[in-house]
């Protein structure tokens, strides 16, 4: 698996990136896949794809931070980014991994291997609900389970992208600033509020890197990357008020 460690300027050009990473795959002759980790240079709010901004995002709060809201191309609520916040996508082949043909299937086998990793690294970490990784305390019994990752899916014919947060050094108080309640929570949130429900990992972002890196044997570096479809996604869709403002 290629590994790719690689933050581009905006947030546009890096939700670009992820995108042309999987159409990437998509198009080469072999299989193809691809781990890369990201860290945006700037707090940004990022809405799912069918996802309502007026719902899901206090618009004001944003406006009077200079946080900009952008939308990605898979499912799944609004999150809040910044530094602090590690991002990763997997782009994984569905002939090589087939847990990936399905989407609930997927979620458990991708959130099983990174949960190990991160254990293995000294995090009391599980997975809870649907696509969301927990610090467990104690025991996974242990409440309250406190989320730390939460993560979202696109599929295509023969690759699937695979991506979302890890909270190691994030200001916990922003999110709830930026952020109204979700409309639909997994049960064992229990109705808390943004900060009584989230966490930073206790791990350095470098182990979580190589957490990650380990956890997918991402053993080839290489510097190369879809340059020119990440340029016209940024530019075409991601820098479109027509895509992130919609629904």
């Amino acid at each position: 698996m290629r590994y790719l460690e690689l933050t581009l300027p905006t947030p546009a050009e890096n939700l670009a990136l992820d995108e042309a990473l999987l159409d990437e795959a998509e198009a080469a002759p072999c299989p193809a896949e691809t781990l890369r980790v990201w860290e945006s240079l700037e707090p940004v709010v990022v809405v799912g794809r069918s996802s309502r901004v007026v719902d899901e995002v206090n618009l004001d709060a944003c406006q009077r931070l200079g946080v900009s809201v952008l939308r990605r191309p898979s499912g799944g609520a609004a999150v809040l980014l910044g530094p602090g916040c590690l991002m990763y996508a997997l782009v994984l082949n569905h002939e090589r991994r087939p847990q990936t043909r399905r989407v609930d299937v997927a979620h458990r086998y991708v959130l099983g291997v990174i949960a190990a990793a991160l254990v293995e690294s000294g995090a009391a970490v599980a997975c809870a609900g649907t696509s969301d990784l927990v610090l467990a305390p104690g025991s996974p019994a242990a409440l309250p389970l406190l989320k730390c990752s939460g993560n979202s899916v696109r599929v295509k014919r023969r690759h699937l992208l695979y991506h979302g947060t890890l909270l190691y050094d994030f200001p916990l108080e922003r999110i709830g600033q930026c952020l109204h309640m979700p409309s639909r929570m997994p049960d064992y949130r229990a109705g808390r509020a943004h900060g009584q429900f989230v966490a930073n990992l206790p791990l350095s972002r470098d182990t979580i890197c190589e957490s990650l890196r380990r956890a997918w044997s991402a053993e080839e570096t290489s510097a190369g990357w879809p340059q020119g479809r990440t340029a016209q996604l940024a530019k075409q869709k991601y820098g479109q008020p027509e895509w992130n403002e919609a629904r």
